[in-house]
């Protein structure tokens, strides 16, 4: 494979998260260059203007955009593009990585991160680990596990890391936003599995900056778990909101508590914030959140 000099990183899905992943990148000591992909053009300009190499770039599943063979000519590759299983089918999401797999054995690119979800465990009612989800049948989401499978597939020449990430908050995502005012809500005793967007980038700066790019999958969620109501109630006090009342706890509610201590330990990597009552949130609008 050709080598490439530096430290250069294609995020495919510069959005809510990618563009302030790239942004940190760039201002990381380790001298990062960053290639950004989005799918608005109108959004090419914002991203130069971060420092980012911008590329008009989409997969429907198959790719489309100018130059897609340059947006691969790098050391390491994030993906992160949302699955949208439910609005695109099932299979749309797997049929784009597999069109991005067939890009990236053809490119330099020695490490690859996948962004995936902790949707993919079931509610076992009880704490679940990465041994609890191997493959699709053992899914809530077998699509997304298809996916993972499809990244995987690459590790026999190069590195690739799986992130199941939680609900992902934070800055102007708030869970009392979404439910301020509501009645009657169920499923308020159910613990939440959230991370913060920070977390996130920062544990995907530590893997680059110590090429640690390991051929594993890791959950990535606070190591709190309260409760829903106790979220919703909140930051709905936080900012002023009406908070939504709920109705009394169903007998044998279904729940999950996803563990993160794996990554913690492989990683020397603690959390900033590991507590979803005390994520940090403001009611302004990022500018940097251009449709990935």
């Amino acid at each position: 494979m050709k080598d490439i000099s530096g430290k250069t990183v294609s995020i495919l899905g510069c959005g809510w998260l990618g563009l302030p992943l790239a942004e940190h990148l760039l201002a990381h000591p380790a001298g990062f260059s960053v290639k950004g992909s989005t799918t608005t053009p109108e959004k090419l300009a914002l991203l130069a203007s971060r420092g980012i190499d911008p590329h008009h770039l989409s997969f429907t599943p198959s790719p489309q955009g100018e130059h897609v063979e340059a947006f691969f000519e790098s050391e390491s590759l994030v993906v992160d593009i949302p699955p949208r299983l439910s609005k695109q089918g099932e299979e749309f999401h797997p049929q784009q990585l597999e069109h991005i797999v067939r890009l990236v054995e053809k490119s330099p690119i020695k490490n690859i991160i996948y962004l995936s979800s902790t949707s993919v465990y079931p509610a076992l009612n009880r704490l679940v680990t990465e041994e609890d989800v191997r493959q699709p049948d053992e899914s809530a989401s077998p699509a997304l596990v298809k996916a993972e499978q499809q990244m995987a597939s690459l590790r026999a020449d190069r590195h690739v890391t799986i992130l199941r990430c939680g609900g992902l908050m934070g800055y102007d995502r708030i869970p009392g936003k979404y439910v301020k005012g509501q009645k009657n809500l169920t499923t308020g005793s159910v613990p939440v599995n959230y991370v913060h967007r920070d977390d996130v980038i920062a544990l995907i700066a530590r893997i680059l900056e110590d090429n640690e790019v390991t051929d594993s999958t890791f959950n990535v969620v606070a190591p709190f778990h309260p409760t829903r109501r106790e979220v919703y109630e909140a930051s709905c006090a936080q900012f002023g909101w009406e908070s939504p009342t709920f109705l009394p706890t169903a007998p044998n509610e279904s729940f999950k508590i996803v563990v993160g201590d794996k990554v913690c330990s492989s990683y020397d990597f603690s959390f900033r914030f590991p507590n979803p009552l005390h994520f940090y949130y403001t009611q302004a609008q990022s500018v940097t959140e251009p449709k990935a």
